[in-house]
């Protein structure tokens, strides 16, 4: 396993490279705040719809956004596909469940949009997508059915499309300048983000903004990619952006500076902003019926003081802005938002919420969100009481 580089370790090029981008905070344009809609839902039956329309209500309506639209879904279900927390179903634990998937491709469908892709991109194989949500133990024919005009893509390579498709992230981005993504991304008008309420254990969270790590394709950003090109499959993890072992193959744009640091707690947040200002996320959907604490996979780091447990929180997010779901979704798990690095959830990182605002994705100043529905203060659970100390 990669030693993790320390802060402390840092040389003076990197305090510098830190320096640089903190200073985002006095130059970054001022981050937007939107509404963040909030409901109870207490199991995956059949009031999932019904939760999920109350949110988008709330929020104003989706017709506006997705009318006419080509609407990509991207989902989580991080992993290995076969691997199971404590032999519980991953949808269950630590993936997007289909029946809040289904929930909102039925109910954009209904808003009136012209196609919707559901993608997700596997770090170990080329299957159809379908395919991997039968070997995840689920029949995805419903989902397809959903809504007139649905398509599921594996986005982990080139697909079905006859090339890559580049990415700019505006201003350069704070790791890399653009990156090259499955073409689905590119050809959708709008983009969902449906997350799981979740940790992470080197970055903290991860939510409707670390989901988009997920979009880029592991035959150029995985352990599979070549250093002259692409590989024609994914197959491992992307260890370029967790220690930055090495560039992108010839002809993606690499890093911007070779030379920063190399620590998954700076890079991740980094680049997982990188992603989400090259794609920007219009509506994010945090499913928060069933979730596991500690940790973003099926087990957690060796060594560990984390306790991994199976909750029930119950509820389901929904905003405009992937920042403020993010934020009150942060504050429902029993954390500050406004934490600061070495503070839980952000023992061992920078915070992904902090530098998304400097950004200027979003805020997350509770006080600048407005939560319709349910109160965060009636939905908070403990995470860290769940699974003890870092």
């Amino acid at each position: 396993m990669p030693v993790r580089q320390s802060h402390l370790a840092w040389t003076r090029r990197e305090w510098l490279a830190a320096a640089a981008v903190s200073s985002l905070a006095k130059t970054a344009r001022a981050a937007p705040a939107a509404a963040v809609a909030m409901a109870r839902c207490p199991d995956y039956g059949s009031g999932v719809t019904d939760a999920v329309r109350k949110m988008f209500d709330q929020l104003g309506g989706i017709g506006r956004l997705v009318a006419g639209k080509t609407v990509a879904v991207k989902i989580n279900m991080t992993g290995s596909l076969r691997d199971r927390s404590g032999h519980r179903p991953a949808w269950l634990t630590r993936w997007s469940h289909p029946m809040v998937i289904g929930a909102a491709v039925r109910l954009i469908g209904e808003a009136g949009a012209r196609r919707v892709r559901i993608l997700e991109g596997s770090s170990e194989d080329d299957h159809p997508l379908e395919e991997n949500f039968l070997i995840g133990g689920w029949n995805p024919a419903a989902l397809l059915n959903a809504a007139p005009s649905v398509e599921m893509e594996n986005t982990g390579f080139m697909g079905s499309g006859k090339d890559y498709a580049r990415l700019d992230v505006p201003e350069g981005g704070l790791i890399y300048p653009a990156f090259d993504v499955n073409h689905s991304y590119a050809e959708c008008d709008v983009l969902v983000s449906i997350a799981k309420l979740k940790e992470h254990e080197r970055t903290g969270l991860s939510l409707s903004l670390k989901n988009m790590v997920g979009i880029a394709p592991g035959t150029i950003y995985g352990d599979s990619a070549g250093y002259d090109a692409s590989a024609a499959r994914p197959f491992g993890e992307r260890a370029m952006f967790h220690i930055g072992n090495r560039q992108p193959p010839e002809g993606t744009p690499p890093e911007k500076d070779p030379k920063s640091p190399r620590e998954f707690g700076y890079r991740i947040p980094r680049i997982t902003v990188d992603l989400a200002r090259a794609r920007p996320i219009s509506l994010a959907l945090i499913d928060g019926i069933e979730t596991q604490t500690a940790g973003a996979g099926a087990a957690l780091d060796e060594g560990t003081k984390r306790q991994m447990r199976f909750v029930k929180p119950g509820i389901l997010i929904a905003s405009l802005n992937p920042v403020c779901a993010d934020a009150v979704a942060t504050s429902v798990m029993g954390f500050d938002p406004a934490a600061p690095r070495g503070k839980a959830p952000f023992e061992t990182c920078d915070s992904t919420l902090e530098l998304a605002e400097q950004a200027g994705i979003g805020t997350r100043n509770l006080k600048q969100i407005e939560v319709r529905g349910l109160a965060i203060e009636k939905s908070r659970i403990s995470f860290l009481e769940q699974r003890g100390a870092a």
